[in-house]
């Protein structure tokens, strides 16, 4: 797939994905989402790619969805609301499904403007850092709305309901500074220093751990942590640690330490998931 409304770059083991539309603030279209559900998609099957990277190209980092087609704009029965909500791609999933069941990590490098959906795209990435003044909204409500992007679900787990709420029935703007304060973002940073220091975060996460222990991590934690009892996962952590016991990645991890020098984990996440990965799909279905 070609991109239009972004860009892909590879840094060694690292994809940086930026939103491509600066003379209109990076505006979120249908053809963007298709284009990161893609990208992620890419990702996730490329075994050489360890982390994903996601900014925006000029001062904004996306400014929501793109209102050119004035106030008809999220009208489905005009042409231009149809682009805006068709995110979907024969073939393909939607961004969300994408960014959540990648494999890999990924983090936000909120570089300026992140309103509406520019804010709630970040949400099912697992970190997310921001540029000092950038200005963050989930102003559905100001538009006649309701959040997106199944923010309603992202968003209380990663801030607590009471801030969504405050946040989101507002549909005020605010400050790095206060999305850092309320557990949206965890770093704010200099506009200079932000991909630099995105790019940091990412080789912290993947230099010196296994890729597969990374992608299973990530799904156990997102899937698990709001669970009301413990049990489940038992059920799944522990046959898990077995089988992982036994793999090549555990005895390099073992021996590393023991010799004192970085690991050189010889797992893939395309042919080393354990058996019991995905575990969710038969819990879905019942």
């Amino acid at each position: 797939m070609s991109y239009e409304h972004i860009i892909c770059d590879l840094d060694g083991p690292l994809m940086v994905l930026t939103l491509n539309r600066p003379d209109k603030l990076n505006a979120y279209t249908g053809q963007m989402g298709a284009e990161i559900a893609d990208a992620f998609e890419r990702a996730d099957r490329d075994d050489d790619i360890r982390a994903v990277i996601v900014t925006g190209a000029g001062r904004a980092f996306c400014a929501g969805a793109d209102v050119s087609g004035g106030a008809a704009s999220f009208d489905t029965s005009g042409r231009h609301g149809a682009g805006v909500f068709a995110s979907a791609r024969p073939g393909g999933g939607r961004f969300v499904e994408a960014i959540f069941n990648c494999r890999k990590p990924s983090i936000a490098a909120i570089n300026g403007g992140a309103v509406g959906v520019g804010i709630t795209m970040t949400l099912p990435m697992d970190i997310r850092i921001a540029a000092r003044g950038a200005k963050i909204g989930f102003i559905f409500a100001r538009r006649g709305l309701v959040p997106e992007a199944g923010s309603a679900w992202f968003l209380p787990k990663l801030v607590g309901l009471p801030q969504a709420l405050r946040w989101c029935l507002s549909g005020r703007t605010f400050e790095a500074d206060e999305a850092c304060a309320g557990g949206l973002v965890s770093e704010v940073v200099e506009p200079a220093q932000l991909l630099d220091r995105a790019k940091e975060i990412a080789r912290e996460m993947t230099e010196a751990t296994s890729a597969v222990s990374v992608a299973l991590t990530r799904q156990m934690l997102w899937r698990f942590s709001g669970a009301p009892a413990p049990f489940d996962l038992l059920d799944i952590d522990k046959p898990m640690s077995i089988e992982r016991g036994g793999h090549a990645d555990v005895r390099e991890g073992v021996q590393a330490f023991l010799e004192k020098r970085p690991p050189s984990f010889p797992g893939k996440v395309s042919q080393d998931m354990p058996s019991q990965y995905p575990w969710w799909q038969g819990q879905e279905k019942s």
